[in-house]
């Protein structure tokens, strides 16, 4: 797949009009990619409701590959404005302290952020497909490859490292990798499986309050979970 074709305007206006008919086919090629998948998904279909003509398409994308690269690279960006403070601010409290207590806050703090963004973020039904098809693996490899590098990869990172930091592993060892998907499976099904876990609560939603109590209680259970962890390193040594 080669890189997303980029318009060429002469005129600011012109430009600005351009950006925003791609806008338009990307948010169209998104509904209809979590709708029916990459290989259901005509072209012609995309350009339709997004009120273009095919050949707009294909000026702007160049073909359906195209379009569904520039479709992950919209979303990649658009996730990653709401985890990269986070990154940043883990990292620099990687470098700068040892202290367990501050660690473990900045793991509790990136876990903040992923539940805001997994359950406070309203999100059309057809986003999640998108990305539902693209984590089954039946969509092309393009897309899981923008987000690992994009978000995926720098999240997992900074997060394993913090894991590694507290419990005395290194970062790349199984351990430490399902100590982190441990933890974050905690609030994963409230994502994926809400319906299921609504009614086992037995609650009609999941309203801000009850999303705060959900965030509390797993925040509870991680600094447990770090914590013991760190006590075993410190027994062990």
């Amino acid at each position: 797949m080669t890189e997303t074709k980029r318009p060429r305007r002469s005129t600011e206006g012109g430009y600005a009009r351009g950006e925003e008919t791609r806008l338009r086919i990307i948010h169209a090629a998104i509904e209809l990619f979590g709708e029916h998948g990459f290989v259901a998904a005509s072209t012609r279909d995309i350009a339709a409701r997004a009120g273009v003509n095919a050949p707009a398409l294909q000026y702007y994308f160049e073909n359906k590959e195209g379009v569904y690269r520039a479709c992950a690279e919209h979303l990649a960006d658009d996730v990653w404005t709401k985890f990269e403070p986070v990154v940043l601010r883990s990292a620099a409290t990687l470098e700068s302290t040892d202290n367990v207590a501050a660690l473990i806050e900045a793991f509790v703090d990136i876990q903040n952020v992923m539940i805001d963004k997994a359950l406070g973020t309203p999100s059309a039904p057809t986003l999640k497909l998108f990305f539902v098809r693209e984590q089954g693996g039946q969509e092309p490899s393009i897309a899981t490859e923008i987000f690992q590098e994009r978000v995926r990869g720098p999240l997992n990172r900074v997060a394993t490292q913090l894991i590694a930091k507290i419990g005395g592993t290194a970062p790349d060892d199984p351990l430490t990798i399902i100590r982190l998907v441990t933890l974050h499976g905690q609030f994963m099904l409230f994502h994926t499986a809400p319906r299921s876990l609504l009614t086992l609560l037995k609650w009609p939603s999941l309203d801000a309050e009850k999303i705060e109590f959900v965030k509390q209680t797993i925040f509870t259970n991680t600094r447990t979970l770090l914590s013991t962890w760190a006590c075993e390193r410190d027994a062990g040594r």
